[in-house]
């Protein structure tokens, strides 16, 4: 796998993300079908290595994954703008409405799990709900209200 993941790191760093991650199965079929090998990260690794076309394709595969990415936070900007230019106070506020919703129940949670009794039996309910809230809500909140590290992520590679 590490040999798998050094390669895609300089051809495709985003799929390298995705291999890495708990979708790496998933990833790694469908760079499986993109080279026209077996499923597995020996046939993946040993095609990459044995074709120099291989790093091309999976350049084309992170190209379009990037192009799809940037076209989705170009539809949730405007959907953004056109909120903002509607003439309900609601729909101009929802997005700082449902933040601030997320962010008093996060307060809250946080908190009560740190400091309070889990009842026996509910610790993973517990775990689960905080991570969700630590690695998607708050995260996803800090990003849309302060930007995304997008800009970092491409510095740091230059």
């Amino acid at each position: 796998m590490e040999a798998l993941l050094g390669i895609l790191k300089s051809a495709a760093p985003a799929l390298a993300t995705v291999v890495a991650g708990p979708m790496g199965g998933m990833a790694v079929k469908a760079i499986a079908e993109k080279l026209g090998v077996a499923d597995t990260v020996e046939a993946v690794t040993q095609a990459m290595q044995d074709d120099p076309e291989a790093a091309a394709k999976l350049a084309q595969i992170d190209l379009e994954q990037f192009k799809a990415e940037a076209a989705d936070r170009a539809d949730a900007r405007a959907m953004q703008i056109a909120a903002i230019q509607s003439d309900d106070p609601f729909v101009r506020r929802y997005v700082y409405y449902f933040i601030t919703c997320w962010s008093i129940f996060s307060m809250v949670f946080i908190p009560s799990i740190v400091f309070m009794d889990i009842p026996e039996g509910n610790e993973r309910f517990a775990d689960t709900i905080l991570g969700f809230l630590l690695g998607t809500m708050v995260a996803s909140m800090f990003s849309f209200l302060l930007g995304s590290s997008m800009g970092s992520r491409l510095k740091d590679k230059k």
